[in-house]
């Protein structure tokens, strides 16, 4: 079977994060979405389920982290340096913030990280495959 990631984020609002994530490049699954939820696809083994702040509440009770806090943040890898900033431009134009961190340029990695309009951390990354030597691949 093939193994697939499944990322749950509670939103305040469906539509506008649903517009947010297409913007940044995701598609949606219909089948999985309905007006408490959204499934956004990324690749072939990654989905973004955009649910509902009601609906989050049936799945548990935890309180929602602080306005202004991260209890996490997830990593894209990306094709190219320009799709790196791409993405960045994406999410300060669609309800977003881009740089919620300093950018880092290493030459062989370039990151930059931006928060959806629910604060939801995101990393986005590109390292130069020449730099991928056998060595440093484990």
């Amino acid at each position: 079977m093939t193994k697939l990631i499944y990322i749950s984020l509670p939103v305040a609002d469906l539509n506008a994060s649903m517009a947010f994530y297409k913007a940044l490049g995701f598609g949606q699954n219909p089948q999985f979405s309905d007006e408490t939820g959204a499934c956004m696809v990324w690749s072939e083994s990654i989905y973004v389920m955009l649910i509902t702040h009601a609906k989050w509440r049936t799945l548990t009770q935890r309180p929602f982290p602080p306005a202004g806090t991260a209890k996490m943040m997830l990593t894209l890898a990306m094709d190219s340096r320009d799709a790196v900033d791409a993405m960045n431009r994406a999410a300060a134009a669609h309800g977003g913030q881009a740089d919620v961190n300093l950018p880092e340029d290493m030459g062989f990695m370039y990151t930059r990280d931006l928060a959806d309009p629910d604060g939801h951390m995101w990393g986005m990354c590109w390292m130069d495959p020449a730099a991928m030597t056998p060595a440093n691949q484990d």
